[in-house]
């Protein structure tokens, strides 16, 4: 990917119920207002063949899914996600937003499954490869809060039907890689007021 892009690529990261959805759409409408093209999408997903992968994997099955098909299908959706959108877009110098991205294999598969993050790395480095991201928004929250949220979205997926010391072990991960990666990160509280979020956000924004 060309080094001198103008474009940014910004990822929005957290447990359930945490407010994803609103936070890229608070960088949807910074981005509007600034005249600045961007491309919105989400994982697992973001391309046809991406979407069909999300579908098996969040869609309740008799037959159990086990945790290295659960990491497999999550970056076999990356790859093409990746190829497919994420690097065309930032080579065209439009912004990209993604509802998730690589981090979320390190806390989902890396800590609620407890698979060794070594092998997580390895997966991250061939099909992500230099597509990082410039900003990684976590919003954070106890997993009971974000959890009560989401029940009120309708149905539980697949994953959101976990027990809540999966979700401990989600947000410990990501909380990790936050101090890791500081440079990246930006941690907001997801439990303050709207207004003070779209305030951190937007503060997040007129740096880059």
């Amino acid at each position: 990917m060309q080094k001198s892009r103008t474009s940014k690529f910004i990822t929005i990261e957290g447990t359930e119920g945490v407010g994803k959805t609103t936070a890229v759409r608070i960088i949807q409408d910074y981005l509007t207002e600034h005249h600045q093209e961007f491309v919105s999408t989400r994982e697992p997903g973001g391309t046809a063949i991406a979407e069909q992968i999300r579908t098996i994997l969040l869609t309740p099955h008799d037959e159990k899914i086990i945790p290295t098909t659960e990491l497999l299908l999550m970056f076999a959706s990356r790859a093409q996600h990746v190829a497919n959108v994420i690097v065309p877009a930032l080579q065209a110098n439009k912004w990209v937003i993604s509802d998730r991205f690589v981090d979320a294999s390190y806390a989902y598969q890396g800590g609620g499954r407890r698979i060794d993050l070594s092998k997580i790395a390895l997966l991250d480095q061939w099909t992500v490869g230099d597509a990082q991201p410039d900003l990684t928004i976590l919003l954070d929250a106890s997993p009971e809060i974000g959890l009560a949220r989401a029940k009120n979205r309708g149905p539980h997926d697949r994953i959101e039907q976990e027990k809540i010391d999966f979700f401990e072990r989600v947000r410990a991960v990501y909380l990790k890689r936050a101090e890791q990666f500081p440079e990246r990160f930006r941690v907001v509280d997801a439990t303050q007021s709207l207004e003070s979020i779209e305030q951190e956000i937007k503060s997040c924004l007129d740096k880059m």
